[in-house]
């Protein structure tokens, strides 16, 4: 002990006295006094802590349960399938309709959404839809083909004929948010009975008694896996898995379990039993479908089993039940045997909780996991045409709109027509193959409808899978002559007829210091030609001379009224194609001239309902009149020539439909088009290379072959071209030489249309008294000739 000295002693107040009168020890009163101080600070302040991160994680709780629960992704649906008698339709093509759509082949047929097959006959109990105007109900339909035609349209339910009948759409992709989950949200009164009982008999035999956590099942838990030597059972109840799901990661810490612990018990005095069982059942993980997630109950119904939730059997629903102990170990299409075992502890859970009868526990314990085969439904299986409908949306939706409020949108894709598009592609892609295996050539096609401006089918690539780079949409390609459609318009409409003469000779031209020689693809020169001929023909001297005489700002004002709205350069190079579109862009183009002259803006969308079924926007048709319907008969009549003489003759198209079209090849043969319509269809196909290298095809010797298959097979049945007579048209056949009318047939002579008052002159006649006149003669000459030789 160091001394301390007086004077220290001093300055610091310090008495000796002080050590000796405070005692070295407290009183066992005062210790409590101040222990229970201590803990009732430790209380105040840790009850304060705990309250204000109950009332933190309440308010989590809140926000999330009270506002959108789900980010539920936008729903894609194809046009509805129509039927009626004497139809032109096959037994093959239905049912392929009926597979796209989720429907089950099963015999008999007992609920929605199946059918059965007996060669060209099919019962059928449709699936009710809401559609945009109104709900339609199941119907159970007799149908039957004869000669490829329909030939009973028949309502079992009321035993009469139908007129008419629409099916249900197929779902044909979704647009999803980040996650990928995928669901279909259930109301409570939606939940089938037997599920509520059957999912709180094996994972959470107290739920409609506990406050959130349960010890007896904890307990209860760790019994069982002691006895089994292993975990088999755990202990989160119904409302834990909830939290767990819902609101946390998935980090496995203690403090992380504690954080469920008290949610959980939030959420039990926020919500009610029925309120949290329900958001259980729509929440829950069940499957996984590439990269789509499946959750809820009602979803894994569809996905597994296509039924709908209130249609599946016992044995189904403990299937799904059974499931959420683990959904990728206990897949029924990958592990049946461990699904199966698992389904039977369910059902035997069921059985004992006398939830299910002895009778219903032997019937689903004997039958098979499931009664359908794993089919290739529609869902993002038209990947090129749902871009589409995202393009075509984004300016009325915001991104969150279409990922994540569950809108329904119905489209104009015709599968039949989708199905043919993949297949031309592919059949061509396999041949370009057998040639060069090493040709890596890509292409898209779009197909419309002619009168209304209904995209039918997209495809954006060979491969109809293809995710990613859309060349329908996104390659901008020079699109060689498919631009002198819009040069011939522009002459006709300054006063040219399809009799004009044009020379198709050499010519220079200079820009901007540069020269330019153009040249057929033939290299010759061909004189004078006829207005319809240089088009169909594709003579390329002769539409410069055009479009340098009609002008180049014409031309171009002519394909913004086509329906291209994008600036393009006035230089002569455009007359040869020189400029760069995207197949739909090339489709609007040819959709206002297949139409007569209206524009028709394309659309792949009839309308978009909210998540609860109420109409947002219906998509009508929209026309505004920008050509002459008589000019465009001349020019469609010119576009005929091209298929039926001209360079798209050489593919003889087997349908007796009359089409009208155009070929297109790029400089160095790096893209091939062709753009044509019938009655019924407008078509656009390119082909080409993505790397631009050349493709050694022609329009005529690619991308025509690949549009007469689509327009062959989907005009199989049809009428031809019709075009309305107009008034100021007249038709009248010409010496192409003379460029007079005549009325002589034979080779040299042609008949074309007109607008009134445009039609040539036939030649003066000769006076009938100049004709009797060389008759008399011609008689007298013969008479002498006769007495000579008496």
């Amino acid at each position: 002990m160091y001394p301390v000295s007086a004077e220290h002693s001093a300055d610091t107040g310090l008495h000796w006295g002080f050590f000796f009168d405070t005692p070295l020890f407290m009183s066992k009163a005062s210790y409590i006094k101040l222990f229970s101080g201590l803990i009732f600070a430790i209380t105040v302040i840790g009850g304060w802590y705990l309250f204000r991160s109950a009332e933190s994680l309440g308010n989590e709780i809140s926000t999330k349960f009270d506002g959108k629960r789900w980010e539920v992704p936008a729903i894609v649906y194809a046009r509805p399938l129509e039927l009626y008698p004497s139809m032109v339709f096959t037994a093959d093509l239905l049912e392929k309709e009926l597979q796209l759509a989720g429907y089950r082949k099963e015999n008999p047929v007992t609920v929605p959404g199946g059918y059965f097959r007996n060669s060209s006959s099919f019962n059928i109990i449709t699936r009710g839809f809401h559609f945009p105007g109104g709900i339609e109900e199941p119907t159970e339909l007799l149908i039957t083909f004869k000669d490829n035609n329909v030939d009973t349209l028949l309502s079992t339910n009321s035993d009469e004929e139908l007129p008419f009948f629409r099916f249900d759409p197929a779902r044909i992709g979704s647009f999803h948010p980040l996650v990928h989950e995928d669901r279909i949200v259930l109301e409570s009164s939606e939940i089938p009975t037997l599920l509520r009982r059957g999912l709180m008999a094996v994972e959470d035999k107290d739920f409609l008694s506990h406050l959130g956590v349960s010890p007896t099942g904890v307990f209860r838990a760790l019994l069982k896996n002691i006895s089994a030597g292993k975990t088999v059972q755990g202990g989160s109840t119904l409302t834990q898995q909830l939290v767990k799901n819902f609101f946390l990661d998935r980090e496995r810490t203690i403090s992380r379990k504690l954080k469920e612990a008290v949610m959980a018990i939030l959420l039990e005095y926020h919500y009610s039993k029925d309120e949290i069982l329900t958001a259980y059942i729509n929440e829950v993980f069940l499957g996984q479908d590439g990269n789509r997630a499946v959750h809820g109950f009602a979803l894994a119904s569809q996905f597994y089993f296509r039924r709908d939730l209130s249609d599946i059997s016992a044995g189904q629903l403990a299937t799904l039940i059974g499931m959420v102990k683990g959904p990728s170990v206990y897949d029924p299409r990958k592990y049946p045997a461990s699904c199966k075992a698992r389904r039977a502890v369910v059902l035997r859970v069921m059985l004992e909780d006398n939830i299910l009868s002895q009778g219903d526990y032997d019937r689903a314990l004997t039958e098979p996991l499931t009664d359908v085969k794993v089919q290739k439904n529609g869902f993002n299986r038209f990947p090129a045409f749902l871009d589409l409908v995202r393009y075509q949306l984004q300016s009325e939706y915001e991104k969150e709109d279409l990922r994540g409020n569950g809108l329904r949108i119905h489209t104009t894709l015709n599968p039949q027509v989708q199905w043919q598009i993949e297949k031309s592609l592919g059949d061509t892609a396999t041949s370009l193959k057998k040639s060069d295996s090493k040709n890596d050539i890509q292409g898209a096609v779009l197909v419309t409808g002619r009168e209304n401006g209904e995209v039918l089918g997209v495809s954006g690539g060979i491969n109809p899978l293809e995710t990613g780079f859309n060349r329908a949409l996104d390659a901008h390609r020079p699109i060689g002559s498919l631009v002198k459609p819009a040069i011939y318009l522009a002459g006709l409409e300054q006063g040219y007829t399809l009799a004009s003469p044009l020379v198709d000779t050499a010519i220079q031209l200079e820009h901007g210091g540069d020269q330019w020689n153009p040249q057929n693809y033939d290299k010759k020169e061909h004189g004078r030609v006829l207005f319809y001929q240089a088009l169909s023909r594709s003579y390329n001297l002769a539409t410069v001379r055009l479009g340098m005489d009609i002008g180049l700002d014409n031309v171009i004002a002519t394909l913004g009224k086509l329906g291209f709205g994008k600036p393009i350069h006035p230089y002569p190079s455009l007359l040869l194609g020189a400029v760069e579109m995207t197949p739909l862009q090339v489709s609007q183009i040819y959709q206002t001239i297949a139409s007569g002259g209206f524009y028709l803006p394309l659309r792949s969308i009839q309308s978009v309902m909210t998540q609860d079924r109420q109409l947002l926007k219906r998509y009508g048709l929209e026309v505004e009149q920008r050509f002459s319907p008589p000019l465009i008969q001349l020019l469609t009549h010119a576009l005929e020539r091209v298929v039926s003489e001209g360079t798209a003759s050489s593919y003889r198209l087997r349908s007796n439909s009359i089409f009208a079209g155009k070929t297109g090849t790029s400089d160095l043969l790096k893209d091939s088009w062709f753009a044509g319509f019938s009655d019924t269809f407008l078509t656009v196909v390119w082909l080409g290379k993505d790397d631009n290298s050349s493709t050694s095809l022609t329009g005529s010797s690619g991308a025509l072959k690949v549009w007469g298959n689509i327009m062959d097979n989907l005009e199989a049945g049809t009428d031809l071209l019709k075009v309305t007579p107009s008034p100021e048209i007249v038709w009248a056949r010409i010496d192409e030489n003379s460029l007079k009318a005549t009325s002589m047939k034979g080779s040299g002579t042609t008949v074309l249309p007109f607008l009134v008052g445009t039609e040539p002159d036939f030649p003066p006649k000769i006076p009938d008294t100049g004709i009797k006149a060389i008759e008399d003669g011609a008689r007298k000459f013969f008479e002498k000739i006769n007495k000579i030789f008496q």
